[in-house]
């Protein structure tokens, strides 16, 4: 196992995680020992919060940021990167509290930053595999890939997926405050600003596996809203090019 070389901080939103997160903390650190953790807690009415200042009390590379209540995933994403860019962190990690993301895969996530600004650990490029979901949900990840792939005109398998690890760069320069978005639709639109900046993004092959604790986060209106932000982002993407000023380069633009 190679260590990282510079200051890496995973971001892990929690909303009812308590009997996940310990187990998530403990992989993680096996996988990456020198990495810190910020668990950005949306007041979680079970003690996951609790749980974490406990786990933060103990272990120095552990920290928590607690918010007022539900706020939205892409909201406590968004914090966490904020807290990020105040520190010295160069590596800034995406991670879901529910074991599905594996700790394990993340030296490759970072490992991939060598030659990449934006790194996503994926389920459908070669090697990626996705275990226990049930075929609906499948269907509609597949399904919202493929859409937003074509309405976007870019090459990533796996835009919707959450796993993620980012250089300090491309946070310091997108527009973070204009993101408004939430759930799926959020990594949508964080990869997409991406790209449309000359950001270099790259996925890698991931193991995702479906919560074995806790209950999921989706339900339609997460689906709707990418629906309804991916077409929009998609007719303006039409609009540009009819008036020949199409801004988003198919291939994934590669940023000196």
């Amino acid at each position: 196992m190679v260590e990282p070389t510079v200051p890496v901080l995973v971001v892990i939103p929690t909303y009812e995680e308590r009997d996940n997160l310990e187990p998530v903390l403990s992989r993680l650190h096996a996988a990456v020992p020198t990495a810190d953790v910020l668990i950005v807690d949306d007041a979680s009415p079970d003690g996951t919060g609790e749980l974490a200042d406990a786990l933060a009390a103990a272990d120095p590379r552990i920290s928590v940021l607690h918010r007022a209540g539900k706020a939205g995933l892409g909201a406590a994403y968004l914090a966490g990167f904020a807290a990020a860019l105040r520190g010295e962190y160069q590596f800034v990690v995406e991670m879901d509290a529910d074991g599905s993301h594996p700790p394990e895969d993340l030296p490759a996530l970072l490992a991939a930053l060598d030659d990449a600004d934006v790194v996503i650990g994926s389920r459908y490029v070669p090697g990626g595999v996705v275990r226990n979901w049930p075929m609906h949900r499948e269907m509609i990840s597949r399904g919202g890939n493929l859409y937003s792939r074509i309405a976007l005109g870019v090459p990533i398998k796996d835009i919707t997926a959450g796993y993620r690890a980012f250089r300090r760069q491309v946070l310091e320069e997108l527009d973070l405050d204009e993101v408004s978005s939430q759930g799926y639709c959020f990594q949508i639109d964080m990869a997409w600003r991406a790209v449309q900046a000359g950001f270099r993004v790259r996925e890698v092959p991931i193991t995702f596996t479906e919560r074995e604790r806790g209950r999921s986060k989706m339900s339609g209106a997460i689906v709707a809203e990418a629906f309804w932000r991916v077409m929009c982002w998609g007719t303006s993407r039409v609009l540009r090019r009819s008036h020949g000023r199409d801004d988003a380069v198919s291939g994934g633009p590669v940023r000196a």
